[in-house]
C-alpha cells in the first residue's frame, strides 16, 4: 500500500510537470513568434530606402535560412508579396492578436499602414512546434522510467523501514510467545522499546500481573474449596465406615443420619453460596429492587439475630437511615452476613455498632466490632475474597464456610455498589455501599 501511494504520488507529480512545461513550451514558442514579428515589423516601419521590398526579402531570406522560423509578406502591390500561400495565411490570422496554431506550427501577422517607401503590407511570421515538441516528447521518455525508478526506490525504502519498525514487534511477540504456566513472572522489555511501543509493553505487563493475581486466587480458591468440601465429606465417610462396621441399633443409626443431615446441609450451603457468588461474577442484577430504608432492614436483620446475640453476651447500636433502591431479601442477607461475622469475631460482652450514612451519592451500611487481633493492612484487602480467613488456623471453620463476606460483595455489586473494610481506633469496619436515590 505505501508502495503503491508512492507511485500513485510519482505519477500525479509527474502529470502535473507534464502539464507545467507543455504550457512554458507554448508560452516559448509565442514569445519567440512575437520577438520575430516585432524584428521585421520594425524594418517595414522605419525603412526609408527605395529598394525596401527587396531588402525585406533579402532579410526574410536571411533570418529563415535557420529553418525554425518562417515569414509572408502579402500586398496589393505584387513587388511587396513572398512567401506560397501568403494570401491564406493572412486570411486565417486577419485580425487576431493571439497566435494562431495551424499545421505544427505557430503564426502570427500585423497589418502596416502604407508608408512613402512602400505601400500597404501584411505580415506573417511562424515559429514551428517541432523543438517543443522534442523537448516534451524527450521529457516525457525520461518520466515514466523516473517514476518507476523512485517508486521502486520508496518501495525498497519502505520494506527496511517497516522491517525496522516492527523489530521491536518481533521482540515484543517473541517474548510474549515464552509466557506460561511455567513462566508466570516473565514480563515484557519495555525499556528499549520506542515510544510508540513501550506504553503498549506496560499495558501488557499490568494485563499479565493481573493475571497472575487471579490465576494465584484461582489457586487459592481451589484449595480452600477443597478443603471446606474435604471435611464434611470426610466426616460423612467416616462416620458410614464406623456404622458399617457392625450391627447398629435403630437409635443410634438415627442419630448417625441427623449428624450426616448436619454435614450434608454444610456441603448444600457450600454449593448454594458458590452457585449465587457465580451468578453475581456473571453479572447477575437485583431484579426485585425498590425504595426502601436501609436502617428498618438493618433493624429486622438485629432483631432476627437477638437470640445469638444475647449467647454472645453482645449488644449492637445502630445509627443513622438511608433510602435506597434494593432488593431487601439480598440486603438482608449481606446484612445478616456482616452481623454473623462480627459476632463471631467480637470480644464477649463488648458492643457492635450498625451504622448507615449517605454520602456521596451512596448509601453505607457497616458493622463495627472491637479487634481481638491485629488485623495487617493486606489481610483488609482480601476479607472479601471467597474461602479466606485472615486466621491461618481456620479456627471456627465448623461455624461457617468462608463465604459470608464474599457474598456481601457479590449482593453490593448486584445493586451497582462497592464494599469497605477498614481498621481504626481499635475497631474493625467491614461494610458495603449501594447508590441512593438522588444518585
Amino acid at each position: 500500500m505505501f508502495s503503491a501511494a508512492a507511485l500513485a504520488g510519482f505519477v500525479l507529480i509527474g502529470l502535473t510537470l507534464r502539464v507545467v512545461l507543455d504550457r512554458e513550451l507554448v508560452r516559448q514558442q509565442q514569445d519567440q513568434v512575437q520577438a520575430r514579428l516585432v524584428d521585421m515589423q520594425y524594418l517595414l516601419e522605419r525603412g526609408r530606402a527605395t529598394d525596401l521590398a527587396q531588402r525585406a526579402k533579402d532579410k526574410i531570406e536571411t533570418l529563415s535560412s535557420t529553418g525554425r522560423a518562417r515569414y509572408w509578406l502579402w500586398s496589393p502591390d505584387p513587388q511587396w508579396r513572398y512567401g506560397p500561400e501568403a494570401e491564406q495565411l493572412v486570411r486565417l490570422t486577419h485580425g487576431r492578436r493571439t497566435v494562431l496554431q495551424q499545421d505544427a506550427m505557430a503564426l502570427l501577422s500585423v497589418d502596416l499602414p502604407a508608408t512613402v517607401a512602400r505601400p500597404a503590407v501584411t505580415l506573417v511570421v511562424g515559429v514551428g512546434n517541432e523543438p517543443f515538441s522534442q523537448t516534451l516528447a524527450g521529457f516525457e521518455r525520461l518520466l515514466l522510467p523516473i517514476v518507476l525508478v523512485g517508486a521502486l526506490g520508496v518501495a525498497a525504502l519502505g520494506y527496511w523501514i517497516a522491517r525496522l519498525g516492527l523489530r521491536p514487534v518481533v521482540e515484543l511477540s517473541n517474548q510474549a510467545r515464552g509466557i506460561g504456566p511455567h513462566a508466570r513472572k516473565q514480563r515484557l522489555t519495555d525499556e528499549p522499546l520506542p515510544v510508540e511501543l513501550a506504553q503498549l509493553g506496560r499495558s501488557f505487563n499490568a494485563a499479565l500481573d493481573r493475571l497472575d493475581v487471579a490465576y494465584v486466587q484461582l489457586e487459592s480458591f481451589n484449595a480452600d474449596a477443597a478443603h471446606e468440601l474435604r471435611t464434611p465429606l470426610a466426616n460423612l465417610i467416616g462416620q458410614t465406615q464406623v456404622a458399617l462396621s457392625r450391627e447398629r441399633p435403630a437409635a443410634e443409626l438415627r442419630e448417625l443420619l441427623h449428624t450426616n443431615l448436619e454435614e450434608l446441609e454444610r456441603l448444600r450451603a457450600i454449593v448454594a453460596d458458590m452457585l449465587f457468588l457465580a451468578r453475581a461474577e456473571q453479572g447477575e442484577r437485583a431484579a426485585q429492587a425498590a425504595s426502601r430504608s436501609l436502617a428498618e432492614a438493618l433493624g429486622k436483620t438485629v432483631e432476627f439475630y437477638e437470640v445469638l446475640l444475647e449467647e454472645a453476651g453482645l449488644s449492637v447500636r445502630i445509627e443513622g437511615d438511608a433510602r435506597a433502591v434494593i432488593e431487601t431479601s439480598l440486603i438482608q442477607r449481606a446484612m445478616s452476613n456482616l452481623l454473623q461475622n462480627a459476632i463471631q469475631h467480637a470480644p464477649r460482652g463488648s458492643r457492635l455498632l450498625a451504622r448507615v450514612e449517605q454520602a456521596s451519592g451512596e448509601a453505607r451500611v457497616s458493622v463495627s466490632n472491637e479487634l481481638v487481633q491485629r488485623i495487617e493492612p493486606d489481610q483488609l484487602t482480601r476479607l472479601f475474597d471467597r474461602f479466606y480467613r485472615a486466621d491461618p488456623s481456620r479456627a471456627n471453620s465448623g461455624a461457617n464456610h468462608g463465604l459470608g463476606l464474599s457474598i456481601v460483595k457479590a449482593v453490593a455489586l448486584m445493586h451497582g455498589g462497592s464494599v469497605f473494610a477498614q481498621c481504626e481506633q481499635g475497631l474493625i469496619t467491614v461494610g458495603f455501599a449501594v447508590p441512593t436515590i438522588d444518585a
